[in-house]
């Protein structure tokens, strides 16, 4: 089940609600966009760390820990918004939705097609620094390698968290063939610069609620292109999410 609702989201610096986004949208109006402005970059650090301050005060009791659904109706399926998707896993615990988590190496088991590799360059306790090499399909096919720092945190046994940033977002040319290359920031076509990603899960009811929350930063949508780029700042973040929860909710299950 999917349920759209309003939020907050910025273009061109200016802040007004709209149903439906699951993006902030700033950028240039060329097909091949450079890096991001410094005004866009510190748009998504403000609304990423207005989320991350919300976040954290949920987090820091049980009463709360997870933004406020139907859970009656989670328990038949999940429920997908604007920026944030929760579902309900039967028999599932804590303990298990942890091992999934860690294990990054298993990701491209468990997120097919999306996730083509993943690989763990460091850790520290609960920090973690990954790679992956992902891939969305949407009229086109984009191959990105991407690098997170992740870090994972409890409230108690059967409350969790985890926070992802996005360090560094690189759009591959050829992906899998002898000319494959990475592009350069002035090269790319800026499908995707930023992504936080942001997970908490809360043990109760005979099984695990799951919820993910995503902020992503991508160019805007230019003049007369809409038909191919409009797809992946509009479509693909919502279906890449729908696509995280569910698949995460199936390897729960398994």
């Amino acid at each position: 089940m999917v349920r759209c609702m309003k939020h907050e989201w910025v273009r061109n610096s200016r802040r007004f609600p709209v149903a439906g986004a699951l993006l902030l949208l700033l950028g240039a109006a060329a097909l091949v966009a450079e890096e991001p402005t410094p005004a866009a970059v510190a748009g998504f650090n403000t609304y990423s760390g207005r989320v991350e301050a919300r976040l954290a005060e949920e987090h820091r009791t049980a009463d709360a820990f997870l933004a406020p659904e139907d859970s009656a109706r989670l328990r038949n399926g999940a429920l997908v918004h604007d920026w944030r998707g929760t579902a309900f896993v039967p028999g599932a615990k804590g303990a298990d939705f942890e091992r999934l988590m860690r294990d990054f190496d298993a990701y491209p088991k468990h997120y097919s097609p999306q996730v083509l590799e993943a690989k763990i360059l460091a850790q520290q306790g609960d920090h973690y620094q990954v790679t992956m090499r992902v891939k969305q399909k949407h009229i086109l096919t984009v191959v990105m390698d991407t690098a997170y720092d992740v870090t994972f945190g409890q409230l108690d046994a059967q409350h969790g968290y985890s926070v992802s940033r996005s360090t560094q977002i690189a759009e591959i040319d050829s992906a899998g063939t002898a000319d494959e290359r990475t592009l350069s920031g002035s090269e790319g076509h800026g499908f995707l610069w930023r992504l936080n990603t942001y997970w908490s899960y809360e043990e109760q009811d005979g099984g695990l609620y799951i919820q993910i929350e995503s902020i992503s930063l991508t160019r805007s949508i230019p003049a007369g292109l809409g038909w191919a780029i409009g797809p992946f700042v509009e479509s693909v973040p919502k279906e890449s999410l729908e696509f995280t929860l569910q698949a995460t909710r199936d390897a729960l299950r398994k």
